[in-house]
């Protein structure tokens, strides 16, 4: 049978391709764990010194100049004490993943919390995030940001969704009076990025989704689609401050997207008002304290400096953790 040109092409393309991603899966599974081993060995003779922290950085040094004069550039005493951390993040060799770069270690390495550690670990390697998006979730304090984190296999909404929302990407002046309609453009624009910072397991659904019933006409901003819960969700823009009208109005396209446009099999429809402003009395006051598949989350389109950060996100905790236990004695 006669093969195009076309059709030979992209054959001898497809594998060249293959094989540099086999060639690139190979080098970095050695890489890292070479680096593994000589941070193994390098705790494992600390132990047996005196001194450990004296030892520890004298033998260091030694080792890096030795290194450095036999096999040049990647053995400086930073990178050495980087391999060390490395295999005290990360002890037992076999549960390393090869979707993850030395670059990603590195920075996983420098976080001291477990917990935490392995959270941005199974996210980088479920979302396939690069190294720089693995930063920005670092430096935006995404771990803290997180509603709860899950105690158990079973995903829950509290488990995907954050609060406060960092939104610096979509590049809009916080200055500037801003409308609803130029945010949400915004993020059409930058799906890919504001799907990253919204959390797992979201696809894009639709913007401006008309539903129609006898009487009137209904646009909802964003819905998408979460394949971990199996429900939709649907956003609801607001950049002034939270009104009982706004939550009226989530309430309502909740029930609506429920009854016209839910499918067979997916679970119920989750709500979400993204607000500039939101007023905690209103929202302890209102169906949003009640129903489990309505909230409200804060956005920022900046990212603030690491305390101030913290201290949304101290205030959000508290109050979340307050409302919860609330719910619990109804």
């Amino acid at each position: 049978m006669e093969i195009s040109e076309d059709s030979l092409f992209f054959s001898v393309k497809e594998i060249i391709n293959q094989s540099r991603e086999r060639v690139f899966r190979l080098a970095n599974s050695t890489l890292l764990l070479s680096y593994w081993q000589i941070g193994q060995l390098i705790v494992e003779d600390e132990q047996q010194g005196k001194d450990r922290a004296t030892y520890g950085k004298f033998v260091l040094k030694n080792l890096s100049e030795k290194l450095t004069l036999e096999f040049g550039k990647g053995f400086d005493y930073t990178n050495l004490s980087n391999m060390r951390k490395f295999y005290q993040a990360f002890p037992i060799v076999d549960t390393l993943s090869q979707q993850l770069s030395w670059s990603h270690y590195r920075l996983l390495s420098t976080q001291e919390n477990k917990e935490k550690r392995e959270y941005y670990l199974e996210e980088a390697v479920q979302n396939n995030w690069n190294v720089r998006d693995l930063k920005r979730q670092i430096n935006s304090l995404a771990y803290e940001r997180v509603l709860q984190h899950k105690k158990s296999p079973v995903e829950n909404i509290h488990s995907v969704l954050k609060d406060p929302y960092i939104f610096e990407f979509l590049g809009l002046k916080t200055d500037e009076k801003i409308s609803e309609q130029e945010i949400e453009t915004a993020i059409i624009d930058h799906i890919q990025k504001f799907l990253l910072e919204f959390g797992k397991g979201f696809a894009f659904v639709a913007r401006q989704l008309h539903i129609a019933t006898d009487t009137s006409d209904f646009y909802i901003d964003l819905v998408f689609y979460n394949y971990i819960l199996k429900c939709f969700v649907i956003i609801d823009l607001k950049t002034g401050e939270l009104s009982h009208q706004d939550i009226g109005q989530i309430d309502m396209y909740v029930r609506m997207y429920d009854d016209l446009k839910r499918n067979e099999g997916d679970n119920p429809t989750i709500g979400i008002l993204l607000c500039s402003e939101k007023d905690e009395t209103i929202v302890k006051y209102s169906v949003l304290n009640d129903k489990n598949n309505l909230f409200a989350s804060k956005y920022l389109l900046y990212l603030p400096k690491e305390e101030e950060l913290k201290r949304i996100i101290d205030q959000d905790r508290i109050r979340f953790e307050l409302e919860q236990e609330d719910k619990k004695s109804k």
